[in-house]
C-alpha cells in the first residue's frame, strides 16, 4: 500500500499533476507579460493564468449538437494523460536517473504526438466548420515537424553511439557540436510549433477561423486543454534539455544551471512568438520540410562522420 502511494504521490502531486501545472501556468504568464512588455502594455499579474483555469472549469460546458460526444469529450482526457505520463516520466529521470529503461527516449517520442492527435480528434468530433478548418491544418502541421523532430533526435542517437537511455544522454550534452547545434535548433523550432505559439498558431487563428481547433470547446474542457499546453510548456523544454543540453541538475548549481536551460529556452520561443507574423500552412510545411530537412540532412551526415572517426565538435 505504501508503494501505491507512492506512485500516486509521484503522478498526482510532485513531480507529476500539480507540481507541472503549477509550473506551466506560471511560464505561461512569462510568456505573457513578457510579449505584452514588448508591445507597451502592463500584462496580467501572475496569478492571471490560474484564475482563468478556475473560472473555466466552474463554467457550464456545452457540447456542439452535431458533436460525436463521447469523441469530443474524451480528447482533452486523453490528451492530459499523455502529456501527465511524459512530464512524470521526465522528472522522475531527472530526479532518480537510475530508474530510466532502455528505449525511454521512444516512449517520450511517442507520448509528446499524443496531446497533437487528441486535439485533432476532439476538434474533428466537434461538427464544427471553422473546427474541421483548423482540423485540417493541425493535421498537416503535425506532418510538417513531426519528421524534423525525429530526425533531430535520430542526431542524438548517431552521436551518442546508438545510446537510448535518456539519463544517458543527458550525460553526454550535444548542443556543443556542428551538427548537434543543428538539430538543436531545429528541434526547438518544431516544439515551438507543438505548442501552437506565433508564427505557428495556423490551427487556432482566432483572427481567422475564431479559434479553430478549440473553437466549440468551453468550460472545463476548454480548462483541461490549457491545462494540457501548461504542462506541455514545461514538458517539452525539460525534454529538449535532457537531450541537447546536458539534462537538468537537481541541487545546487546544477539546479540553478537547470533553471537557466529553461528560462533560456523559453526566452527564445518567447522571442520568435513575438517578431514573426503568422504564416500560412504551406509556408509552415515548406519550411519543415525543405529548410529543415535539409538542416537535418547535413546534421546527420556529420553526426555520422564524427562518431566514426572520433571528431565530436562535428
Amino acid at each position: 500500500m505504501t508503494e501505491v502511494l507512492q506512485y500516486l504521490l509521484w503522478i498526482f502531486i510532485f513531480p507529476g499533476f500539480l507540481f507541472t501545472v503549477c509550473i506551466g501556468l506560471l511560464g505561461y504568464w512569462v510568456v505573457r507579460k513578457v510579449s505584452a512588455l514588448v508591445q507597451y502594455r502592463v500584462g496580467p499579474p501572475w496569478y492571471q493564468p490560474f484564475a482563468d483555469v478556475v473560472k473555466l472549469v466552474g463554467k457550464e460546458i456545452v457540447i456542439p449538437q452535431e458533436a460525436q460526444k463521447t469523441v469530443f469529450m474524451a480528447a482533452p482526457m486523453v490528451a492530459l494523460t499523455g502529456v501527465l505520463l511524459l512530464s512524470t516520466m521526465l522528472w522522475q529521470i531527472t530526479i532518480r536517473p537510475e530508474l530510466p529503461f532502455v528505449g525511454d527516449i521512444i516512449v517520450a517520442i511517442y507520448l509528446m504526438i499524443l496531446p497533437s492527435l487528441a486535439l485533432i480528434l476532439g476538434s474533428s468530433a466537434s461538427g464544427s466548420p471553422h473546427a474541421a478548418v483548423g482540423t485540417g491544418r493541425e493535421m498537416k502541421l503535425v506532418m510538417a515537424y513531426e519528421l524534423p523532430l525525429v530526425l533531430a533526435f535520430i542526431v542524438i542517437v548517431i552521436k551518442t553511439g546508438g545510446q537510448l537511455n535518456l539519463a544517458a544522454i543527458a550525460n553526454q550534452p550535444a548542443v556543443y557540436s556542428i551538427s548537434g547545434m543543428l538539430a538543436f535548433l531545429v528541434a526547438l523550432l518544431a516544439v515551438h510549433a507543438k505548442l501552437g505559439f506565433t508564427p505557428f498558431d495556423i490551427a487556432e487563428a482566432e483572427t481567422e477561423i475564431g479559434g479553430g481547433v478549440l473553437m466549440e470547446y468551453s468550460g472545463a474542457l476548454l480548462g483541461l486543454w490549457k491545462i494540457v499546453q501548461a504542462m506541455l510548456l514545461v514538458a517539452l523544454p525539460l525534454f529538449l534539455i535532457m537531450v541537447f543540453l546536458g539534462g537538468f541538475g537537481t541541487a545546487g548549481a546544477s539546479l540553478l544551471a537547470g533553471i537557466g536551460k529553461y528560462v533560456l529556452i523559453l526566452v527564445i520561443l518567447i522571442l520568435i512568438k513575438n517578431t514573426n507574423p503568422r504564416v500560412r500552412i504551406d509556408q509552415a510545411m515548406k519550411f519543415f520540410w525543405v529548410y529543415c530537412g535539409l538542416a537535418l540532412a547535413i546534421a546527420i551526415t556529420l553526426a555520422t562522420i564524427g562518431n566514426n572517426l572520433g571528431i565530436k565538435w562535428l
